[in-house]
């Protein structure tokens, strides 16, 4: 089966939310999306946008998409960070989400990105498997912490 990849257009951000929200059932997930389309397009279509996106089309539908941003860290200097990285169910195992990935890779590369990094569900094996396969390390003795926006204003009214 013939795709192709290409950069995120604003007309694309209704099939990114959806696989945005494919990829949240897969996750076990499924009301975890708060976002919309118009929250994508005004943050990744912006003068300084917040992320930037890979698309896969089969027959001019958007089947695949990988979502990344700029990162800076403290150790490496400039990092890319990839958020998300989904392919619709039907056109997994065909090349498609591996060429997403290189695609954000070349993307860090040629930008003079010193690390790219993602997170993967230690149960999501098949994503396990395949990122080591490529040469990513995984970092096991690390957690990854987060505070939604309840909890950081409980934390901060705490004083």
């Amino acid at each position: 089966m013939d795709f192709s990849i290409r950069k995120g257009k604003k007309d694309d951000m209704s099939s990114v939310l959806d696989l945005i929200k494919e990829l949240a059932v897969f996750e076990n997930e499924p009301d975890a999306v708060k976002i919309t389309v118009n929250d994508l397009i005004e943050n990744g279509f912006k003068e300084a946008p917040e992320f930037r996106t890979f698309v896969a089309e089969v027959d001019q539908q958007i089947v695949g998409m990988a979502l990344f941003y700029n990162r800076f860290s403290t150790w490496d200097g400039t990092s890319i960070h990839l958020e998300d990285l989904v392919v619709k169910k039907s056109f997994r195992g065909i090349g498609i989400g591996k060429a997403l990935y290189t695609k954000v890779l070349e993307y860090a590369y040629e930008n003079n990105a010193n690390r790219a990094e993602w997170v993967v569900l230690d149960w999501n094996k098949v994503a396990v498997d395949f990122y080591v396969g490529t040469g990513a390390k995984m970092l096991e003795d690390w957690n990854l912490c987060q505070m939604n926006r309840t909890t950081m204003q409980q934390y901060l009214e705490k004083g």
